[in-house]
């Protein structure tokens, strides 16, 4: 009877349908400081837009959405209205302006193709609900005074101080941006229960992974440095997404600051400052590119006149 009843169980059992597994995840996050999107210029959106439409990201941390105040040096404050509700109207996005003043923001917003289900104390992020889980963008914008390249290759910028040692550069940048990235730790623990998080932002500072013995050594950077802002967050369990598809530093430096100064200009120096940082179990990058302007530095080039001083980032991964 016993034996009987098992086989009855088993039977059962076998013509259930099985649990259906949830499908993986495919979203395609862009980081772009827009530079006012057309608005320092004194021009419309209709660039901006060529661009976003051209990657069609479901998620996108923008930067600098007001423009910059008149005169701007070093300390350059937003000024008049954001552009980001006119952008995220015209491409059918959900739109979060983040308006708290503090060290981690510059006239940010996000733009999304998900709903908006809450935002972070600090203002520097948002959860979404797509489908049945949630996913967490912060946007960030750190202060660019002083910038640690100008000073170690003794390019004026205002007052800031040169500076000749790894030691020396690491400490300027901690003492920038180091109470901006305190801001997003702590917003990130708010968050540290979802399906997955990105930090995309403007950081104002270069990447340990940039700056290696071997850009030094062919004269890329003019000396190793072990950049802290990136790592920090990278420490916090992200990914750098860029530098995961794109591992060799050499081959391919991923340059987002400037489209606007040549490669060989004496008063800058090109570097990869925008990111897209994802955190997730399982977590895979199908793809990472730069985008910009008809170029060698693009990865992804908008044939339309490119409307900002930096170029933008992309990343397409899959959550299992």
């Amino acid at each position: 009877m016993i034996a009987r009843l098992i086989i009855l169980l088993l039977l059962i059992s076998a013509c259930q349908p099985e649990l259906e597994k949830q499908p993986p995840l495919r979203l395609t996050v862009m980081t772009f400081n827009a530079w006012g999107a057309g608005a320092n210029q004194g021009k419309s959106i209709d660039a901006t837009l060529a661009v976003i439409r051209r990657i069609n990201p479901d998620v996108i941390g923008l930067q600098e959405v007001r423009r910059e105040a008149v005169p701007c040096t070093s300390i350059c404050p937003p000024d008049g209205p954001s552009v980001a509700g006119d952008v995220a109207e015209a491409l059918g996005y959900y739109v979060y302006e983040q308006q708290q003043e503090n060290a981690a923001l510059w006239a940010n917003a996000i733009l999304s193709k998900y709903p908006v289900t809450r935002s972070t104390e600090n203002d520097l992020g948002v959860v979404l609900a797509v489908g049945d889980r949630e996913i967490a963008l912060l946007n960030i914008h750190l202060t660019d005074y002083p910038y640690q390249p100008y000073q170690a290759l003794g390019i004026p910028y205002d007052d800031a101080p040169l500076l000749h040692s790894e030691y020396e550069l690491i400490a300027a940048a901690n003492d920038a941006r180091g109470h901006a990235l305190d801001l997003l730790m702590a917003d990130l623990e708010s968050v540290k229960n979802v399906d997955a998080v990105f930090v995309t932002g403007d950081f104002n500072e270069p990447s340990h992974r940039d700056w290696t013995q071997r850009a030094a050594e062919i004269g890329r950077h003019p000396l190793k440095v072990k950049y802290p802002s990136a790592l920090r967050v990278e420490e916090a369990g992200f990914i750098d997404t860029y530098r995961t598809f794109f591992a060799d530093e050499i081959a391919a430096p991923g340059l987002t600051w400037t489209p606007t100064t040549a490669a060989d200009d004496k008063d800058d120096h090109h570097d990869r400052i925008d990111y897209v940082f994802a955190r997730a179990a399982g977590v895979k990058v199908e793809s990472a590119a730069v985008v910009g302007e008809e170029s060698p530095d693009s990865d992804i080039a908008v044939s339309s006149p490119w409307p900002s001083d930096h170029r933008a980032v992309v990343a397409t991964v899959i959550i299992p």
